[in-house]
């Protein structure tokens, strides 16, 4: 199993990207953009949070050898919306309809209350099944980042997250075959919290 944690900045993402043909240009504004709605947050591991977003952008190139701009620039905006003061217009006006469109399909609704924040994520991992491939790409790569440090989080919130990555995004994975194979061997490291 693969991982990724080679780009912890924007400076290594940029790097390794110039080789590629890709629009690098409009992945500085996104990362730009990015950087300045996330500021000083923090994952749960306690690691700046941008890191996630170089490292889903990380999955899909050098994993998935994803070159399409809009997907790799939603990549790095994905969680502007769920997570930061940004709006769903804010990420339109600045980067288009299309990039707008698919943050707006990988960003969970809020809501308030546990037992309905619950409903909302099922409801919201269900409703990936009708999402538009480059959609989907970004939630997978979205999930592979946050999977590898499975091992770090608390017992409890490994089986559910475990529950969850198995029951609603592997399926995801299955018509893409370097997440598919990525995700199986994933099962096997992880096959204890079943």
């Amino acid at each position: 199993m693969e991982t990724f944690t080679n780009w912890r900045t924007w400076e290594q993402a940029r790097a390794a990207l110039t080789s590629q043909p890709i629009d690098v240009e409009a992945l500085d504004r996104a990362a730009q953009a990015a950087l300045r709605w996330h500021g000083e947050q923090r994952r749960p591991t306690g690691t700046p949070y941008a890191e996630h977003l170089f490292e889903a952008l990380e999955v899909l190139v050098r994993g998935a050898g994803v070159t399409d701009t809009d997907v790799l620039v939603t990549a790095l905006l994905h969680d502007t919306v769920e997570d930061t003061d940004a709006t769903l217009a804010d990420v339109e006006a600045a980067f288009g309809p299309e990039v707008g469109e698919l943050v707006d399909w990988v960003t969970k609704p809020p809501v308030e209350g546990k037992a309905a924040k619950r409903a909302a994520k099922v409801a919201y991992l269900r409703r990936l099944r009708d999402a538009p491939r480059e959609a989907i790409l970004v939630k997978l790569a979205d999930r592979v980042s946050n999977v590898q440090t499975l091992d770090r989080m608390p017992p409890d919130f490994q089986r559910r997250y475990h529950a969850e990555t198995v029951t609603y995004i592997v399926p995801l994975a299955a018509n893409e075959p370097w997440f598919a194979g990525w995700f199986a061997a994933w099962q096997q490291r992880f096959a204890h919290l079943r």
